[in-house]
């Protein structure tokens, strides 16, 4: 019989633990700057994140309610997660890249009732210029701490962290004067969380035109992380988690929650900066690397420093990517184990990694197996019935770690599920030891550098163009993203456009990652009886390539 104990908590449960153990052992660590404190111990974070829930209540933020961090990866970003955590209100990540118009969608659509963001003018936008345009009549609020958003009607506050002060935003001051709430009622609240409460809503990209929102449990995110660890990676107190992807994503938050399980420091950037990060390897004696997307590893790779670093102390990296470019990724870093993983956002970010014991071979073309308490099974996408190990076919999932359905989307949940089996629209395949391998996406999907793009979001943004008649968009391989967008566009009568034209046109519109990088005009379109078959859209496109080499 197994000894295997998961002791199963809420997330500020986890850091409550992790506190109480390692109180003076590094939590979170960044970059060294002018602005702040680059790292904090588990103590210092427990601390800070008791006062940004003191401060979301003083806000009127109680148990349930949804609260929006809207930030480029940041100390406070860690602190606002178990802050709401604490007072058991929902954490509503927002992709930091999103325009105007997304972020407005994902206000209202979300129910946030405070949002909370900051003036660093990062990589990614102003994000107040962008929440001014996303909602007009911000700037002509009487009570930024009762607002009144003809667009998001239960939207109540949007807090501001910065030297800035725009019209419309509870500044940080503001937000800090929290001496009318104390740790004891912060306190009253936390011991009422259970594990089945929703403690982080995702969104996530589908085959609809907008997001989708993904209600995690506290259940579902912190036993996969504790999976994480005591399953897969290991970790003791004295390890050092580098996972700098943006903290928007489970990418970095199941890695974080992973490493406070064990005690060990997480590190992390506002953006990845190549020579940046190696040096942060370097002198933190990083033991496990959580790259992830061939984009970032190869910046790592590339760089003049990568050859002079003392890394060393490397054991582990994680990275997915096809066998080939694995194959080299670990060439370069030899002295580390490389291994995957499959997942998705309704699985709590991941659902399998590969056991470092596993051979180079089977680490390279497969996943891994499912955690403790998850079921996997693959069938024929078309007629539902199962299929025996190796062949190819829709993998479901079920177990602990599944989401109980879109947010407000009943219609959507009831095509998901099949008797308590979730529909993830990936193309898979298991062997007779139930190791995952990973073939594609059924559903109508891109992949670009790690982002989950609908097709039909794009599509549905081109219609608007007053020449397009209609608009088919496909994934493309690419070398640096892996994938990106491809449009193909039948023009209205009588009208012209230039592909310079119809990407200028996106711009502005839609994030930098969903805007196509080739656009391709057709007179006639490849059909089933009903549909445009979007596979010889990707055949064509590939015999230009041909035709050009």
């Amino acid at each position: 019989m197994s000894n295997h104990r998961i002791d199963v908590t809420t997330l500020s449960g986890l850091l409550l633990r992790a506190y109480d153990r390692w109180p003076d052992n590094d939590a979170v660590i960044f970059p060294p700057t002018n602005s702040g404190p680059d790292r904090q111990t588990y103590s210092q974070l427990t601390e800070r994140a008791y006062a940004r829930a003191r401060s979301l209540k003083a806000l009127g933020v109680k148990r349930g309610d949804h609260v929006g961090i809207l930030m480029a990866n940041c100390m406070e970003y860690v602190e606002l997660l178990f802050g709401i955590a604490l007072i058991g209100a929902v954490s509503v990540p927002m992709n930091a890249r999103y325009k105007a118009l997304e972020l407005a969608y994902v206000t209202e659509n979300a129910d946030l009732k405070v949002l909370v963001t900051h003036d660093l003018i990062s990589e990614y936008a102003n994000f107040a210029d962008l929440l001014a345009q996303a909602f007009p009549d911000l700037p002509d609020q009487r009570d930024p701490q009762n607002l009144t958003l003809q667009g998001a009607p239960l939207l109540k506050a949007i807090a501001i962290f910065g030297e800035t002060a725009p019209d419309g935003f509870v500044t940080e001051p503001t937000f800090d004067d929290a001496s009318k709430v104390t740790e004891d009622e912060v306190d009253e609240d936390r011991i009422r969380v259970s594990l089945r409460d929703t403690c982080l809503m995702m969104y996530t990209s589908g085959t609809t035109a907008n997001p989708k929102g993904c209600p995690l449990s506290n259940e579902s995110l912190v036993r996969t992380s504790i999976n994480m660890n005591s399953e897969r990676y290991f970790m003791t107190e004295t390890d050092r988690f580098w996972g700098a992807l943006p903290m928007f994503h489970l990418s970095s938050t199941l890695p974080m929650l992973c490493a406070m399980d064990a005690g060990a420091a997480f590190l992390s950037m506002t953006h990845v900066e190549a020579g940046t990060a190696l040096e942060m390897m370097e002198k933190e004696s990083v033991s496990i690397a959580f790259p992830s997307f061939p984009t970032v590893t190869n910046e790592l790779i590339n760089h003049p420093d990568f050859a002079t670093r003392d890394l060393s102390n490397l054991r582990r990296i994680n990275n997915v990517a096809p066998p080939d470019v694995l194959r080299r990724f670990q060439d370069a870093f030899p002295q580390a184990i490389q291994t995957g993983a499959y997942g998705l956002t309704e699985a709590s970010g991941v659902v399998s990694f590969n056991h470092p014991d596993e051979s180079l071979e089977l680490r390279l073309h497969g996943c891994g197996k499912p955690f403790s308490g998850m079921d996997a099974k693959i069938i024929d996408p078309e007629t539902g019935e199962d299929l025996p190990n190796g062949e190819r076919g829709e993998i479901l999932l079920r177990g602990y770690a599944l989401f109980d359905g879109y947010y407000k989307s009943p219609e959507k949940n009831a095509e998901a599920f099949i008797d308590g089996w979730f529909r993830t629209g990936d193309l898979c395949s298991m062997d007779e030891e139930s190791h995952i391998s990973f073939h594609g996406r059924i559903k109508d999907m891109l992949k670009v550098g790690g982002e989950n793009v609908a097709a039909i979001e794009i599509e549905s943004m081109l219609a608007n163009h007053p020449s397009v008649k209609l608009a088919q968009v496909i994934g493309v391989p690419d070398d640096r993203l892996i994938e990106v967008a491809a449009a193909f566009i039948e023009l209205n009568p009588g009208t012209t456009a230039t592909e310079e034209e119809v990407i200028e046109f996106c711009k502005g519109k839609i994030a930098s990652f969903k805007i196509p990088r080739y656009v391709r005009f057709v007179s006639e379109w490849p059909m089933s009886s009903t549909k445009v078959q979007k596979f010889r859209l990707l055949e064509n496109f590939q015999a230009e390539g041909d035709a050009v080499t």
